[in-house]
């Protein structure tokens, strides 16, 4: 199957940020969207969040109506700082990603490793249990 790439746009933020608040989230000035990919291999959808400094604990997954929603929160530390540059967000987080097709949650699997969350979703086979 060959790479397809597919950048976002203004559109698809705007998507991901009616999303969050289609699953009744309060959006917050304080809650920050990490870095996600979304691809499709032959026989899944990956999901992978780009955020370091967590522990797998840290995690909320949860898959409702082909949405799925990861929220966390990245601890700071409370010391006093004078900072000259700050690009690294903390606090609480959220991102959904939409699902166009049906997947097999019961066999989905995650992980977090080297600052990545990945979860792969299996595709639905034909004939099997499916969550739509």
């Amino acid at each position: 199957m060959p790479t397809v790439i597919r950048r976002s746009s203004q559109t698809t933020l705007q998507g991901r940020r009616d999303v969050l608040q289609a699953v009744s989230w309060n959006r917050r000035s304080s809650l920050w969207n990490p870095p996600t990919d979304v691809y499709e291999t032959d026989d899944a959808y990956v999901v992978r969040v780009e955020i370091a400094g967590m522990r797998e604990e840290d995690f909320e997954v949860a898959f409702e109506n082909k949405i799925l929603v990861i929220t966390g929160s990245r601890p700071d530390r409370s010391e006093r700082r004078a900072y000259h540059q700050m690009e690294i967000q903390s606090g609480k987080f959220a991102t959904a990603v939409g699902l166009a097709a049906p997947v097999e949650v019961e066999t989905a699997t995650a992980e977090y490793a080297e600052g990545f969350l990945t979860i792969r979703l299996p595709k639905a086979k034909p004939n099997s249990v499916k969550v739509d």
